[in-house]
């Protein structure tokens, strides 16, 4: 008897359905087919020890299953359901009726208990697109595919549940999710924020800047200035989450297996700050089937690298193209995928080896020659894609123990949002455009106008800071965003004369 059972597979943040054909007629032997992996294999021993501990059987004829298309490669333990349902069917031990109908997926125990799976999202959203009445897993991964509406949503501990369900047997009631309302309920749910920083004026001043254009940032001093601990608070002066955003950065935490147990939607912008031993594979993504990387996990949020100089080299230069392109894509010889990568990098480093470069108090104890090689670590490409540079210095007695409450996250994020509705507005009509740091060349130069005074500051700071071509229109780009802050429809010279001021940290003129 043949029956046919749907599951899916993901590539890259979509889901591919997957037809799975099972065939049982008189003969011997179980035949799986359909460029199925190890992983997929193996389900033959964990369907046939769950069947006949919940008092089924596995059969003992000719047992042939086809997984289609047959030429994209099929992953992991998740068709396990899959594969047992449609033996249970084909063998006339369950009503088939209804299968069809449905996606199924999970991971089967020995006992026939079902574990989580990964990139359920896609999964859900594929499964209404292409008609199914709902989908099957396992009832830990369905609060998360509920976020999908029109769509039966039938999560399941084990595979009598599972049986039980399609024969009639029992009614299982679809899952519920009020997607907007959680939606709203978490919005700015953040635990860090501005106001538990004293001092840093002028730091905080540049994160509202980089927060309101989407604008990247380094941040250069001592050990102890509050580097880290201000790059932790900028996803809260971000603004918030739009639902479909939000939708996307879950989808993609989904495929990585990276969203909270019975987590259904991701409502706060991502915070990323991996190690500075990553391998530029598992930052950017990578792979046979590729996965999402580092850079990906923090798609509308803050990827923040803290050390910079202490990552490898070759690391950081595969960050060069995605900070440009928003996107990166991951080739191999059967397939190609492409991410998201639409983050906001920031960035921290001490100014020499032993740290107190410049330092008020503390004395250098490195020659020049070494603080050059240190910074020479961070090539100049790299540096360029970096709008705002920004020298941290330690914080006084005085202000640390000053009994006053500073300006909270909230109130700044109140005016990065102003001017990101600004930004809102003026790129309407163009599609893929933002914020001012994702204006192209074309774009900059029709609103980003300057007069005759604010070309000469940037002369000036051209031929002093020998700065390139890049570094121009970053500061062009930062300057509109200055502007917007202060509500100006012009860019005036003093944003110009701000913007330059954060230029003023390139590699080249550090050393003095």
């Amino acid at each position: 008897m043949l029956t046919k059972t749907f599951g899916s597979a993901i590539y890259g943040v979509s889901a591919v359905t997957i037809t799975v054909e099972v065939n049982v007629t008189p003969g011997t032997k179980y035949y799986m087919v359909g460029l199925p992996d190890s992983a997929v294999k193996e389900s033959e021993q964990r369907i046939e020890a769950a069947l006949k501990y919940n008092g089924y059987r596995m059969p003992r004829q000719k047992v042939v299953i086809n997984m289609a298309p047959a030429d994209i490669r099929k992953e992991g333990s998740a068709y396990d359901l899959t594969i047992a349902l449609g033996i249970m069917a084909a063998s006339g031990q369950m009503d088939a009726d209804e299968l069809d109908k449905y996606i199924i997926m999970g991971e089967l125990a020995l006992d026939g208990g079902l574990r989580p799976i990964k990139g359920v999202l896609p999964i859900a959203i594929q499964a209404r697109k292409e008609g199914f009445k709902g989908i099957m897993l396992p009832k830990p991964n369905a609060l998360e595919a509920a976020i999908v509406n029109n769509l039966d949503v039938i999560g399941v501990n084990n595979i009598t549940e599972a049986i039980d369900f399609f024969s009639g047997a029992k009614d299982i009631k679809p899952m519920e999710c009020r997607t907007r309302e959680l939606f709203e309920e978490n919005l700015n749910n953040y635990q860090s924020d501005f106001s538990d920083v004293q001092g840093q004026e002028h730091v905080k001043r540049s994160l509202e800047i980089a927060a309101a254009g989407g604008h990247n940032v380094i941040l250069i001093g001592p050990p102890g200035a509050g580097k880290t601990m201000m790059a932790k608070r900028i996803p809260s002066i971000l603004p918030p989450l739009t639902l479909q955003e939000a939708l996307e950065t879950t989808k993609i935490h989904s495929v990585a297996g990276k969203l909270p147990s019975n987590a259904s939607l991701i409502t706060a912008r991502p915070y990323r700050a991996p190690h500075h031993t990553i391998s530029d594979a598992a930052l950017v993504g990578g792979g046979s089937i590729p996965q999402p990387g580092e850079i990906s996990l923090a798609n509308n949020g803050v990827l923040f690298l803290d050390e910079l100089p202490e990552f490898q080299r070759s690391v950081l230069e595969v960050l060069r193209q995605p900070l440009e392109d928003r996107h990166v894509n991951i080739a191999r010889s059967k397939i190609s995928v492409d991410f998201p990568a639409n983050f906001m990098m920031i960035a921290s480093m001490n100014p020499c080896p032993c740290g107190f470069y410049n330092h008020p108090d503390k004395e250098c104890v490195c020659s020049p020659g070494v603080v050059q090689r240190y910074l020479n670590k961070i090539s100049g490409p790299l540096m360029d894609r970096i709008d705002l540079h920004v020298e941290v210095t330690p914080v006084n007695f005085e202000a640390i123990v000053a009994d006053r409450r500073t300006e909270s996250s909230e109130s700044i994020r109140t005016r990065v949002i102003a001017a990101r509705e600004i930004q809102k507005e003026r790129f309407e009509e163009f599609e893929g455009i933002h914020s001012n740091s994702m204006m192209p060349p074309a774009v900059a130069k029709q609103f980003c106008e300057i007069d005759a005074l604010g070309k000469q500051l940037l002369k000036k700071a051209m031929e002093k800071l020998g700065l390139s071509g890049r570094a121009f229109d970053r500061i062009i780009k930062v300057a509109r965003t200055i502007a917007d802050l202060a509500k100006s429809e012009k860019i005036k010279p003093e944003h110009i004369a701000e913007a330059i001021q954060f230029r003023s940290l390139d590699r080249e003129n550090w050393v003095r």
